[in-house]
């Protein structure tokens, strides 16, 4: 099924303003390098970055002009209702008035660098500024996608396979039940995205997919592969193929729902991903004793956390540590119900619930019509390459010891029309408890 807090369908005209804003537009000069080794190192990196913006790829992009403010400000027009009322002979009717919303975004800085020794650069068989701005090329990319990424992540239109209700019962693993990325969900999402008048990117809508989720739903006969495509020349970047009028994008920086363990590792102990319940309880209650013996440190860590007991979902209120012959105890939230003496027993598993049910990995598949989101673009000055060649340290590197390389980008995104995109929420085959 799928959630909305969408109470009318609308179909809402696109941004059309955009504020200027400030920030590094442009290549850091520098004495050391000449124009066009800036312009070479710059594009380098840009053409690095470029392929793993995937999430990037649909969206209105802006470029950013210097000197104007920090803030985005986009317009969306409400639409006009019907007149369904006849013109009266010789009577003019009312005049009607425009309905604008206005959506700002404030933009962001990111950036990094990477330390050269001059003992690296002289004794090195590689041009270790090339490779140098190799990898921050990917680490910009990987950044500047995954603000993108949160920024969908957190649309309010989402769907759970298997017909589930929330993101804590989807199920994985077993031999029947299981909560994988379907047909039908994908055509209740393209679904959702007509009733709401979305346009297409193109002739399709977008999905962004995990190569997970893909190697579930592309065993169904009625997938298509790009070379069965007419058009096999416009392609997006990662595309994958299409079904149900749904073109799929697939990326490992798709957004994953890891639930973390409940028990953190440290340098001496393993992490402990569940907890089990030592004692039944002899009456319904908030609290119950534990096998495992928590420190100070982990009691804390516990407060605020979700847990899943009996499929149930409840947030952590506070926890104590194991004192003496006083077994550690876990407390759930006043607002919480109480745990019944059938849930509670000796034994009984308690998960981490940030994900899905047994703390299951959990994956978004993000759907998407034109026009959804805006970004800002890299290309268009948001992004910059920073080279300091040996010596350009001054005092606080009299021995020209240390050249760097590193990258600064301006960026930021904004869901604009969240009628215009919707979550699939699913578990996969695999289950490797890995954020991205």
């Amino acid at each position: 099924m799928y959630t909305t807090n969408t109470k009318t369908r609308k179909l809402l005209l696109l941004p059309i303003f955009l504020n200027l804003f400030d920030g590094n537009t442009n290549v850091t000069t520098d004495e050391g390098l000449s124009a066009e080794m800036k312009t070479f190192y710059s594009d380098y990196l840009i053409d690095i970055a470029e392929p793993k913006l995937v999430h990037d790829q649909f969206a209105q992009k802006h470029p950013i002009p210097k000197k104007g403010g920090k803030t985005i400000e986009f317009r969306r027009y409400s639409p006009l209702p019907k007149l369904l009322v006849p013109l009266q002979e010789g009577v003019t009717p009312d005049g009607q008035k425009l309905n604008v919303t206005k959506i700002e975004a404030t933009v962001a800085q990111y950036g990094g660098y990477i330390e050269l020794s001059d003992i690296l650069i002289l004794t090195s068989i590689d041009n270790n500024i090339v490779q140098a701005t190799k990898l921050l090329g990917s680490q910009m990319g990987r950044t500047l996608d995954t603000v993108t990424r949160e920024v969908l992540a957190g649309g309010t239109n989402v769907i759970f396979s298997g017909g589930k209700e929330a993101r804590y019962l989807l199920t994985g693993g077993g031999e029947t039940g299981n909560c994988y990325l379907t047909v039908n969900d994908i055509k209740l999402a393209a679904r959702f995205l007509k009733t709401m008048n979305a346009e297409k990117v193109d002739d399709s809508y977008v999905a962004i997919i995990h190569p997970d989720l893909s190697y579930d739903l592309t065993n169904d006969p009625e997938w298509k592969y790009p070379h069965q495509y007419v058009d096999t020349e416009n392609l997006y970047n990662g595309e994958i193929g299409k079904i149900a009028g749904v073109r799929f994008v697939e990326t490992t920086e798709a957004k994953k729902f890891v639930a973390p363990p409940l028990i953190e590792a440290t340098a001496t102990t393993e992490a402990i991903r569940n907890l089990t319940i030592a004692e039944t309880l002899s009456t319904a209650g908030k609290t119950v004793k534990l096998n495992e013996e928590l420190t100070e440190a982990q009691a804390t860590a516990l407060v605020g956390r979700k847990i899943i007991l009996a499929n149930k979902l409840y947030t952590v209120k506070s926890a104590t540590a194991k004192s003496g012959s006083n077994a550690a105890t876990l407390t759930v939230l006043d607002t919480d119900p109480s745990i019944s003496t059938t849930d509670g027993v000796k034994d009984a598993v308690i998960y981490p619930g940030e994900a899905g049910a047994e703390g299951r990995d959990v994956y978004a598949t993000i759907v998407i019509g034109a026009n959804a989101y805006g970004v800002t673009e890299i290309t268009g000055g948001g992004a910059e390459i920073i080279v300091k060649p040996l010596g350009s340290g001054g005092t606080s590197d009299p021995l020209n010891q240390r050249a760097t390389v590193g990258w600064k980008a301006t960026k930021v995104a904004k869901r604009l029309v969240e009628e215009y995109m919707v979550r699939i929420e699913s578990c996969s085959t695999f289950n490797d408890h890995m954020p991205n």
